[in-house]
């Protein structure tokens, strides 16, 4: 059950992050085509295409995570017996999970806390902007529990 859930919210997350990045694509498109060939200026354009960036980003890791596409140096890991590999899997997985609780915790935080702040160009609550801390916080922790669950079972122990 918890392989089937991290798998359709890592589906519904690239379904996300490929609209995002086409949504970001075209409008820097525009505001080139507006710049440099209109000679006009779209005030609002740079600013949602940072925030774009950001939830790409943010979302992004969590699909890294998942695919297990994040960098790491497995010279050691190859070398170790398998108790030792099952044991240090188990072990890197415990300390993603309470760094993933640590960006729950502390990005919803932080988005309380810029709560009445709002964006220069666009107009809207900062807040909105960096709920994707502790939403892809979720994320990870949804993946890592499946993967420390995997990792007990004797499954994979390379993510």
């Amino acid at each position: 059950m918890l392989k089937t859930v991290s798998r359709r919210v890592n589906g519904w997350v690239e379904r996300i992050l490929f609209c995002l990045g086409i949504s970001m694509a075209l409008i820097v498109a525009v505001q080139v085509f507006f710049r440099y060939v209109l000679n006009q200026s779209l005030f609002w354009s740079e600013e949602l295409a940072r925030y774009l960036l950001v939830w790409l980003t943010f979302l992004g890791a969590s699909v890294a995570y998942f695919r297990g596409a994040h960098p790491g140096v497995d010279v050691l890991h190859r070398r170790m017996p398998p108790a030792v590999r099952k044991a240090a899997a188990i072990l890197a997985h415990l300390a993603g999970l309470a760094l993933f609780c640590i960006m729950v915790v502390y990005g919803a935080r932080f988005a309380y806390f810029v709560r009445l702040q709002v964006s220069p160009a666009l107009g809207i609550p900062k807040w909105m902007v960096l709920t994707i801390i502790p939403l892809s916080g979720s994320i990870l922790i949804v993946h890592g529990i499946n993967f420390l669950a995997e990792a007990i079972r004797g499954g994979r122990y390379d993510r």
